[in-house]
């Protein structure tokens, strides 16, 4: 039996995992446990086009639901420039680069211990 520590990192995981599927770039999970109170993680994730940040998004969604994780809310999937996946425990944030590159979340949450997704 697994605790819901251990669930929830393979939750992540697979959280990206489901993203480098769609070819996304530079996927990367922020541990924000200790350091925010509104999640635990953050999974952060490039598409190069809106098209390629849509399918990542939904792939994401759809491969959570198949585990049995569904976001709390869902917001930007219309425009696909920066779509957020609220899972409560964690936050998928699916990135055009400019957006990405403007909002530096990384750099934000500098503190946080990360982990480099790679296909």
């Amino acid at each position: 039996m697994t605790s819901p520590s251990e669930d929830l990192t393979r939750v992540v995981a697979l959280a990206a995992e489901l993203a480098l599927d769609r070819k996304a770039e530079d996927v990367v999970a922020l541990d924000l446990r200790g350091i925010s109170s509104a999640t635990d993680y953050f999974v952060i994730a490039t598409g190069n086009s809106d098209v390629q940040v849509r399918a990542i998004a939904e792939n994401i969604m759809e491969g959570l639901a198949k585990d049995g994780h569904r976001p709390l809310h869902v917001e930007g999937l219309d425009r696909a420039r920066w779509v957020l996946l609220d899972f409560v425990d964690f936050v998928v944030h699916v990135f055009h680069p400019l957006a990405r590159g403007f909002y530096q979340l990384e750099l934000l949450w500098g503190d946080a211990p990360t982990e480099l997704f790679s296909p």
